[in-house]
């Protein structure tokens, strides 16, 4: 079938709308009808040529949702109609990692996703012959899109999928990071670095997780009035006296639980250096930019601080993902508020241009039909 897409011809240049064919699903692989689709830093960050990892032409995007079109030979969790969230970090259920609580790194298709390809090492896109590769597994910025049946969360219908798909990646990233990698404990204090997508998900976790003192630091007074709405109960404006003013706020100790998600390697010092000491956790979410280090202490993390790392929360997608959306249903998460705009797929470099600019949260693509 003939189909739109966004395309990643060159890195640095703006995306290419252009129409492309997408072959039917193969075993084990499902045909979506994407219906909305968020556009995430990390797009930006592929497309700009500074992901070491990156590569062209390709069709970008992946915090997609959709409904269910077809389903190859094999596919038995999805039918026809179901409403899916794509997930980047798919899960198998039977790898090593998908077996640990400790882990959501799934094993199965690690390898073809990190070159493009889908699990039989082929594209399902292509252009006058010519093989065009998927990105991250999804490949989103698209009309339609085949993907593994590994990498999709079936959700309950009644959830909206213009909001239902921040849960494909940053929102679920931040409540994740907060619930399944910190493991935050009632009454405890915690510090959010950062209010886009990610730390204001990560806000709504701690509260989630019944934190008593949840401060989040940002550079944007509009975000971080968007923080107290997911309830944090004191907000700082970023900068160099942060850590200082931290540990004002923690009786001189610092928190029990930092997190950090802007992918500032200064910005992640400030979160170790702002955990407490004996226990203090400080979680990184953010993407460093190429070839950047985290420069740390040691007598830091001698004193009991420990730093982990965050890969899309934790969250085991296809087990997790519709629990994190039956709680938005239920009216714990408000997801209205981080939608700042609503685009059409020929406006896909408007969306780069708006997160460049930090206007507003997420732009979200809506597709016609």
């Amino acid at each position: 079938m003939k189909v739109r897409a966004a395309v990643l011809e060159t890195f640095g240049e703006l995306l290419a709308v252009e129409e492309l064919e997408l072959a039917e699903p193969k075993a084990g692989e499902v045909l979506v009808r994407l219906v909305a689709c968020g556009v995430c830093h990390t797009d930006l960050y592929t497309a700009s040529g500074a992901d070491p990892s990156g590569y062209a032409p390709a069709v970008l995007g992946h915090e997609g949702a959709g409904v269910v079109e077809r389903v190859g030979h094999g596919v038995a969790s999805l039918a026809p109609g179901d409403h899916v969230v794509t997930l980047f970090s798919p899960q198998c259920r039977e790898c090593l990692h998908c077996r640990d609580e400790r882990t959501n790194l799934c094993l199965a298709i690690r390898e073809q996703q990190g070159q493009g390809l889908l699990p039989d090492g082929t594209t399902r896109f292509s252009r006058d012959g010519e093989p065009i590769r998927h990105f991250m597994g999804t490949s989103t910025f698209a009309e339609y899109t085949v993907m593994p049946e590994i990498a999709l969360a079936k959700i309950d219908p009644a959830a909206p999928l213009d909001l239902a798909c921040l849960f494909a990646c940053g929102l679920s990233t931040g409540l994740g990071a907060a619930m399944n990698t910190a493991r935050v404990r009632p009454g405890s204090t915690c510090v959010v670095f950062g209010a886009g997508m990610v730390g204001l998900g990560a806000v709504a976790g701690c509260r989630l997780q019944g934190a008593d003192q949840i401060v989040c630091a940002d550079l944007s007074e509009d975000r971080l009035e968007l923080a107290r709405g997911q309830g944090a109960t004191e907000t700082l404006v970023g900068g160099p006296e942060t850590v200082e003013q931290i540990l004002e706020l923690t009786d001189g100790f610092g928190a029990d639980y930092t997190f950090e998600a802007t992918g500032n390697v200064h910005v992640m010092r400030q979160a170790v250096e702002s955990a407490r000491m004996g226990w203090g956790l400080a979680t990184v979410c953010g993407v460093a930019g190429k070839g950047e280090t985290l420069d740390v202490i040691p007598r830091l993390l001698i004193t009991g601080r420990r730093i982990a790392g965050s890969s899309f929360g934790g969250v085991k997608g296809r087990d997790q993902v519709p629990k994190l959306i039956e709680r938005w249903l239920d009216g714990e998460i408000d997801v209205d508020a981080f939608v700042s705009h609503k685009l059409t797929l020929d406006e896909v470099n408007r969306g780069f241009e708006l997160m460049e600019a930090q206007d507003g949260i997420r732009s979200v693509i809506e597709f016609a039909g």
